[in-house]
Formats: C-alpha cells, sequence, structure tokens
C-alpha cells in the first residue's frame, strides 16, 4: 500500500478523474448479455475488460464479492487478480463485501481484507454495523495501520431497511448514530478521514452529513432511478466527497473495451458538469 492515507488517495482520484464509482458486478445477467460463459474464464474475460476499460479514467471502482464467491476459489483468485491489477494505480477499489462480525471473527474479516498484507485487500471495504458500531473496531483499527479505509451502512435504498434504520434511540435515529460515529472517527483528520458511510442516492435520506469530513458512497445511480441531478440534491450538505455509483447502467456498454470506456466517461463527466 501507499504510505499514503485513503483519504488522500481518494482525494486525489476524484480531483484528476472527478466523482463517478463503477461498479464491477459480473451479474449472470451480463455474463450473457457480453456473450460470456457463466464459469470462472467468464468472469475473468468480464472482469479484465473492467479494468482495462476503467483503470486510470474514473476515481472509483467497486467489485462485488458476491459476484466473484458465487464462482468459488477460482472466482475468489478472479477477484484477486483484479484487486492487483487496479493496485497503486491512479484508480482508487472499493470491495462491496458488506462484513461485520465480532470479536475474533472480526479480527479474521480484517486480516483477509485491510491488512497491510491482505489477500483480498481493497483500498477500502463495506463493512455492516449492525451488531454495533463498536463491533467494527478491529477492522477500523486494521484499515487506518494499513492505510486503508471503510465505508459503513447507514441509510441503504432497499425498503427492508427503515426498519432497522430509522428507529430511534436517545433522540437519534440509528442511521444518523453510525453517521455521527463515522465522524467522531474522522474529526480533525486532513484532507479527508478513512471512514465513509453507504447512503442510497434514490431518495431523499434525511441525514445530517454535515459533520462527517469523510466520503458517502452513494449506489443507486443509473439502473436503479436516481439521476446525477439527484445527487447533487440529496447531498448537498456532505462534508468530504460524495461517490455516486453505478453498475448495470454503464456495464450493459459492453463488452467493447472502448465503448464501456466512453459510457463511464460521459457519467463521469456530467457529473463533474453538475459540480
Amino acid at each position: 500500500m501507499s504510505a499514503r492515507s485513503f483519504g488522500q488517495r481518494l482525494t486525489a482520484a476524484v480531483a484528476a478523474h472527478g466523482r463517478l464509482c463503477v461498479g464491477i458486478d459480473p451479474h449472470p445477467a451480463l455474463l450473457a448479455q457480453w456473450e460470456l460463459t457463466d464459469d470462472a474464464d467468464g468472469l475473468e474475460a468480464f472482469a479484465m475488460t473492467c479494468v482495462e476499460a476503467l483503470a486510470g479514467h474514473v476515481a472509483v471502482v467497486k467489485p462485488q464479492s458476491a459476484f466473484f464467491e458465487r464462482h468459488g476459489s477460482a472466482g475468489i483468485a478472479v477477484l484477486e487478480r483484479v484487486l492487483a491489477a487496479f493496485d497503486g494505480g491512479p484508480t482508487v477499489t472499493i470491495l462491496d463485501a458488506k462484513r461485520g462480525d465480532i470479536g475474533s471473527t472480526m479480527d479474521g474479516y480484517a486480516d483477509a481484507y485491510l491488512g497491510v498484507k491482505a489477500p483480498l485487500g481493497a483500498d477500502a471495504i463495506t463493512l455492516s454495523p449492525y451488531l454495533g458500531f463498536g463491533s467494527l473496531l478491529p477492522a477500523l483499527d486494521t484499515a487506518a495501520d494499513a492505510g486503508r479505509g471503510v465505508f459503513v451502512l447507514a441509510r441503504t435504498s432497499n425498503p427492508d431497511g427503515v426498519a432497522v434504520q430509522l428507529a430511534e434511540f436517545g433522540g437519534r435515529g440509528t442511521a444518523q448514530s453510525i453517521v455521527d460515529d463515522a465522524a467522531a472517527r474522522n474529526a480533525g483528520i486532513e484532507p479527508l478521514g478513512d471512514v465513509g458511510v453507504v447512503v442510497g442516492a434514490t431518495r431523499d435520506h434525511g441525514l445530517d452529513l454535515s459533520a462527517l469530513n469523510g466520503p458517502v458512497l452513494a449506489p443507486g445511480l443509473g439502473a436503479q432511478g436516481a439521476r446525477p441531478a439527484d445527487v447533487a440534491e440529496y447531498f448537498a450538505d456532505v462534508n468530504g466527497l460524495v461517490l455516486p455509483s453505478a453498475s448495470r447502467s454503464v456495464l450493459k456498454a459492453g463488452p467493447d473495451m472502448a465503448t464501456l470506456r466512453a459510457a463511464a466517461e460521459a457519467l463521469r463527466d456530467e457529473l463533474v458538469a453538475l459540480g
């Protein structure tokens, strides 16, 4: 890993390549659309086309671990190669794995994804805090020591999340408490803290993000219905960086590498134009 912090690397990547995050989601339907086999060979062809198309052209990519894991050990090996291909380059990686557990199990996840020599190390990983934000401390500390980052689920776009994420205690909703805990970890760090949050871009989230001092991963752009203008409206108060994320709406432009790159660059530039 670079000696620079995750916040420093992310800030530099966004300054150079805009705010767009492109998901690398080798969904079976997309493999079929690209006329690839639904096996490790098709997975590798899909993933490496994405690497070639996106590296150095967008700030952030987000491989979805589940679509690699479904192919077993061969799929995990492809994921390792994808992360290695981006490592040290101008495009930052967020591994979307949504891990969360307690005690020694959380330590194990931290070693796998966030340690200095983590075998599945990305620049950052998504985490689930619903065993308590404190349960994430092994991951947060390991990430900080290795110069990596994390994105903690706060307000997701799925309707079933409402009952948990908007439940109130002590005058605060659960999602807001997660944002506040992330902000406490990021306080005083320049240019940006290493603890981000995940907040869906498909609706007004109702959160106060003004003290976060960290990045917001905002999935839902494109196929899920969010527009660039929605992102500008819903995240106007963010103290940090907003990373709108799109997957299918960009990936459907494949399998031609140049066409895929052009689709990503067009959406990237639309977001840049909105400021």
